[in-house]
């Protein structure tokens, strides 16, 4: 299954009155686990960035002036997300509306929010009552976001990434270490082909050696029958 974790920085909170995406970061997974495929761009919003703005994301004027509308970067997001790709946003209203608002102004057709996860919704059901901002997310599953002194669009796509793992269980549930979409000589040569491997013709070398096989010997006699080392060398003796 693919995922697109995604993150926006805008200039405030509604486009409908002006305010417009600065900043666009993107992370993909395959089937929970990330590719290293990433999206990232800075968008000049056409417009000043107001300093409640500037005081969350650190992106000025100056700085914007000379990036590309997002005209010129929307044809570029959509090959990244594809059309199968599940969003997967924190708070995705917020962030949907202005993709939506963005990407019919440059001309695109919109993106129906059956495409959007929620991870606020999976956060809220799973700890009701508790904060789940992004930061207490973090702080609730122990994720490093000491970088976060700023909101960055990439930086929290990689932060909710972890996040969102986390809420699903961690990689386990959905893991899946066979990619079957691809062929089976891709697979083979990924070493996750389900075709039975060969046994070695030659058995590797023991790393121990009989200095300290004879001391693990004498450990296990000091301990008596019920070792239970000697039950799991009785059971491979029985297998070999």
């Amino acid at each position: 299954m693919r995922e697109i974790v995604l993150d926006t920085e805008t200039t405030g909170f509604d486009p409908d009155t002006g305010d417009r995406i600065v900043e666009i970061g993107a992370l993909e997974l395959m089937n929970l686990l990330p590719t290293g495929r990433t999206f990232h761009v800075y968008i000049n919003p056409e417009r000043s960035m107001p300093k409640e703005a500037f005081d969350v994301h650190g992106l000025g004027d100056d700085f914007l002036k000379d990036k590309p509308k997002f005209a010129e970067v929307a044809q570029g997001f959509v090959d990244f997300i594809g059309e199968d790709g599940q969003l997967v946003i924190h708070n995705a209203s917020f962030d949907m509306k202005f993709l939506n608002w963005e990407l019919k102004k440059a001309g695109y057709p919109g993106l129906p929010n059956s495409r959007a996860t929620d991870s606020l919704a999976i956060a809220r059901q799973k700890f009701p009552g508790a904060q789940c901002s992004l930061d207490a997310l973090c702080r609730r599953y122990q994720i490093d976001n000491s970088n976060r002194t700023l909101h960055g669009a990439l930086l929290d796509s990689e932060l909710l990434a972890e996040v969102y793992l986390a809420l699903k269980g961690g990689r386990q549930p959905g893991l899946v270490l066979e990619d079957t979409s691809l062929p089976l000589a891709a697979r083979d040569a990924l070493g996750q082909s389900a075709t039975p491997r060969a046994p070695r013709p030659r058995a590797l070398a023991p790393r121990l050696t009989s200095d300290e096989a004879e001391a693990h010997a004498a450990f296990v006699a000091k301990l008596g029958d019920k070792a239970v080392w000697l039950r799991y060398s009785a059971s491979a003796e029985t297998k070999g």
